[in-house]
């Protein structure tokens, strides 16, 4: 029987949550059956349609695996590679701040020593890439590509290959609004939201185009701040239309 748990903020991602936190916790066990979407509907007070999305994730993520006719199982953990980190994993609001808060860490570093170790060549890279997300934002377009090319190739003008496999192992999940509706989520016009976004980036490049490694943390710094702020805003939002 799984734990049950106060309503999450969001239905599908409250079962997702719960369902992961019980195979990790060794309460499900690789080979073992879920519940039945009847009985997992009656558990979490959720749709059919709900709980499918729900198991939709699961699966994405590796967890588990349907066997049509017969029901849904819980898979063997897969053997980790590299960091141990599995972007497809990241599935929820609550692992994507998880994700900032590493990133915080790792990328505050990275931006300080690209700034003193970058080439000409590189502060091109990143300003062609700079281009392409304001060009996209300003038409309408998903920045998120052009967003995470930035962050990489910051990690690759430190010249510690390590950095660039931290953000490259991430993938996607590096840039929230790949993995999650950031504009959708905030209160503002997405014109408000791209132009905050836009002035953040141009800060970063500033500073490591003039090679100014402490300007260049401290605005690395304040965009990830930022952009976890908005997302536990979001979350906040999420929890009291729930609620």
């Amino acid at each position: 029987m799984l734990p049950t748990q106060r309503k999450p903020r969001n239905l599908a991602q409250g079962v997702v949550e719960q369902i992961s936190s019980s195979i990790r916790q060794g309460l499900l066990k690789p080979g073992e059956k879920l519940p039945t979407e009847s009985s997992m509907m009656a558990q979490h007070g959720v749709s059919r349609t709900v709980v499918r999305e729900a198991i939709s994730h699961l699966q994405a993520s590796g967890l588990v695996q349907t066997r049509h006719g017969i029901g849904t199982f819980v898979l063997e953990p897969a053997p980790q590679s590299g960091l141990g980190i599995d972007a497809e994993s990241i599935l929820t609001l609550r692992d994507v701040l998880s994700i900032l808060e590493l990133r915080i860490g790792v990328e505050t570093e990275t931006a300080g020593l690209a700034a003193v170790r970058r080439s000409e060549e590189q502060v091109r890279e990143l300003g062609a890439a700079l281009a392409e997300m304001h060009e996209a934002m300003a038409v309408g377009r998903s920045a998120a590509e052009a967003d995470k090319r930035f962050h990489l190739l910051i990690a690759q003008a430190t010249g510690n290959r390590y950095f660039a496999d931290i953000l490259a192992q991430l993938g996607n999940a590096i840039i929230p609004r790949a993995r999650l509706n950031t504009v959708e989520l905030e209160q503002d016009k997405p014109a408000n939201f791209n132009e905050r976004v836009s002035r953040e980036h141009d800060d970063i490049y500033r500073a490591i185009e003039r090679r100014d490694p402490e300007a260049a943390r401290a605005a690395m710094r304040t965009h990830l701040s930022n952009s976890r702020e908005r997302l536990v805003e979001a979350q906040r939002r999420l929890e009291s239309m729930v609620n």
